[in-house]
C-alpha cells in the first residue's frame, strides 16, 4: 500500500514563515551588525544635516575582540576623527553623534576656539564649522554654555573613555559640558547616508500616535519633493 503524500502548506503560511524569518535577520542586523540613526539637531553641520539617516557599523567598536574576530571582522579602537553614534551619558536611553576628538590619555584644550590635543593645534580639518565670529573669555561672571564652548581645559581623557565635540563647534552641545563617554557606550561608526530628508524631523521626544500618522502622511506626500537626492548614499567622513 502506497504511503500518503505529504500534506503541502499553504501559500499563506509559508509567506508568514518568510516574513518572520526576514523579520529576525533584519532584527539582528540591526543590533549586532548595522543600525540606523536619524540626525535630529544641526550639532554636526554641515558635515551631518538635520534628517539624514545614517547606516552605522557596530561590529567596528567589538569590546575586547579575540583574535580570530580580528583576523575575521574589521574590528579596531575608536580613532580620532571618527564619526561616532553613542549613548549618551545624561540619558542612556538616547542615542547621540558626534566625532571623536580624544582617545584616553589625551590632553584636551580649546582656546578661543581653537582645538588643542596633547599640545599640539588641531588645524582647520575642512569640517570644522563656526557660525558665530564673538570669542568668550574665561570669566567667572560668564555663564558656564559661554565659557566652556570657547575656552575648555587642560583636561586629561581618563582611561578608557573618549572626548567628543560637533562639527558645528558654536552649537553643539558636547563633552564640554557633559565630559567623557565611556568605551561600553559606544554603538558603532557612522557609514553612510542612506537617505536625507529635508521635510522636518523628530526631536526625539514622544509624540502620540495621531501625530505619528501625520508626519507619515506627510512624508509620503512630500517623498520626491522633500528627499535630498545628492546626499543618497554618501559616505561619511
Amino acid at each position: 500500500m502506497d504511503a500518503p503524500a505529504p500534506r503541502r502548506r499553504s501559500t499563506l503560511r509559508e509567506y508568514i514563515e518568510a516574513l518572520l524569518i526576514a523579520a529576525i535577520f533584519l532584527g539582528f542586523t540591526n543590533t549586532f551588525v548595522v543600525k540606523t540613526f536619524f540626525i535630529p539637531s544641526g550639532s554636526m553641520e554641515e558635515t551631518l544635516l538635520i534628517g539624514d539617516h545614517l547606516f552605522v557599523n557596530r561590529l567596528l567598536y567589538a569590546p575586547a575582540p579575540t583574535a580570530l574576530e580580528r583576523w575575521l571582522l574589521p574590528v579596531r579602537q575608536p580613532r580620532r576623527g571618527d564619526i561616532v553614534v553613542f549613548r549618551s551619558v545624561e540619558k542612556p536611553t538616547v542615542d547621540l553623534v558626534k566625532r571623536c576628538v580624544g582617545l584616553p590619555g589625551d590632553t584636551i584644550q580649546i582656546v578661543d576656539k581653537r582645538l588643542f590635543v596633547n599640545g599640539e593645534r588641531v588645524e582647520d580639518d575642512g569640517y570644522t564649522l563656526y557660525r558665530d565670529q564673538r570669542i568668550f573669555p574665561n570669566r567667572p561672571s560668564l555663564p558656564e554654555e559661554y565659557r566652556l564652548r570657547d575656552q575648555f581645559g587642560p583636561f586629561r581623557v581618563p582611561d578608557g573613555e573618549y572626548f567628543f565635540l560637533g562639527d558645528n563647534r558654536d552649537r553643539s552641545y558636547d563633552s564640554r559640558y557633559w565630559g567623557t563617554v565611556p568605551g561600553h557606550f559606544l554603538k558603532g561608526r557612522a557609514l553612510v547616508i542612506y537617505w536625507s530628508w529635508a521635510g522636518g524631523t523628530p526631536d526625539g521626544s514622544s509624540r502620540s500616535w495621531g501625530q505619528r500618522v501625520r508626519d507619515l502622511f506627510h512624508t509620503v506626500i512630500g517623498f520626491l519633493s522633500e528627499t535630498r537626492w545628492s546626499r543618497t548614499f554618501r559616505p561619511v567622513r
